[in-house]
């Protein structure tokens, strides 16, 4: 097991090398740059910009450069010193964005990662244990239900019957008093108080899907011999259930670990933008369609760093879940 992780660890190094260079090239794919689109932007202002001043915004920002060289020049710092470059549009270092959102979306993924399990586990044990009842019926509708309705349009139901029935807004992750106010107990009191909101509009998709995915594969597990064996030997209904076919169930959410923390980084850029959350999601929309290559650049590449890293602890868990897996 040391040597396969240790292999692993050693093969993130070119994955990740590789996954920036195909990034920051499909950055620079459509017509255009920042330059180009900051020009337009004034121009759509009624404020005109002489060729001058655009050429010198285009040295100072090294967008004269050929393509390899920008790479190298933002990779190498990236590597050598953690620079991860300058953002245009915010012109502050990328580093201090970057930051900033990551920790506020790692606290959302891990929160939602949680919510999810607690509730996908039990509700997807007892609809397994209690088929074709009407618990289970309810479940199921309630499942289908959830995976209909997309996050995005929960969250805009759940901010307007907030706001209809109690006059309270449900948007961001603090209330107004505490936005830029240092960090203290009122404040992190303040952060939990609107978390579950964001944790449960983003969880209840992947909640729901679980639940079923649970139930399938318990199902799948208690018609097999060895259940039927330990039932004969006298093994107790519960113990029974939880000692072995629950265990080798529990793959479908160990594997979750791998593309929950990517996912909630870049896939509820929606979602945050209807709830004003301060993530990732955000900001990696604007980065995009301003073509401000060193942002969009490093947050892909903190996309892909948290993809890799979250495949190879549920490979990991993995294995010492259901000892039928094996990486030598």
């Amino acid at each position: 097991m040391l040597g396969y992780i240790v292999r692993r660890l050693l093969l993130m190094i070119p994955t990740l090398g590789f996954i920036s260079l195909i990034s920051f090239v499909v950055i620079q794919l459509p017509p255009g740059n920042f330059l180009t689109s900051y020009v337009a932007g004034l121009a759509q202002q009624g404020i005109t910009v002489d060729q001058a001043a655009i050429e010198t915004l285009r040295q100072r920002y090294g967008l004269g450069q050929p393509l390899i060289e920008q790479y190298w020049k933002w990779i190498s710092g990236i590597v050598l010193h953690g620079d991860f470059g300058q953002s245009f549009g915010w012109n502050v270092p990328v580093s201090s964005l970057l930051w900033d959102r990551v920790g506020m979306t790692f606290a959302l993924a891990i929160a939602t990662l949680f919510f999810v399990w607690a509730i996908a586990f039990p509700i997807g044990i007892y609809s397994a244990v209690k088929r074709y009842s009407i618990g289970d019926y309810v479940v199921t509708v309630i499942g289908f239900i959830g995976l209909a309705i997309p996050n995005f349009l929960l969250a805009l139901l759940l901010m307007y019957f907030s706001f209809r029935w109690f006059g309270e807004s449900v948007g961001g992750l603090f209330s107004s008093a505490y936005v830029n106010a240092p960090w203290s107990m009122a404040r992190v009191l303040d952060f939990l108080s609107h978390l579950w909101i964001a944790v449960v509009v983003l969880g209840a998709s992947g909640a729901t899907a679980l639940i079923r995915i649970m139930r399938a594969n318990l199902l799948d597990e208690l018609r097999k011999p060895y259940v039927v064996t330990a039932r004969a030997k006298g093994l107790s209904e519960l113990r029974l259930l939880f000692k072995y076919p629950v265990r080798l169930a529990l793959n479908p959410f160990i594997s979750t670990v791998g593309w929950i923390l990517p996912e909630l980084v870049s896939g509820s850029a929606v979602v945050s933008i209807v709830l004003g959350l301060p993530t990732t999601g955000p900001l990696l929309l604007t980065a995009l369609t301003t073509q401000d290559m060193y942002l969009a650049g490093a947050m892909l590449l903190v996309i892909s760093a948290l993809t890799v890293i979250g495949t190879l602890i549920s490979d990991i868990l993995l294995v010492l879940l259901d000892p039928r897996i094996s990486y030598e």
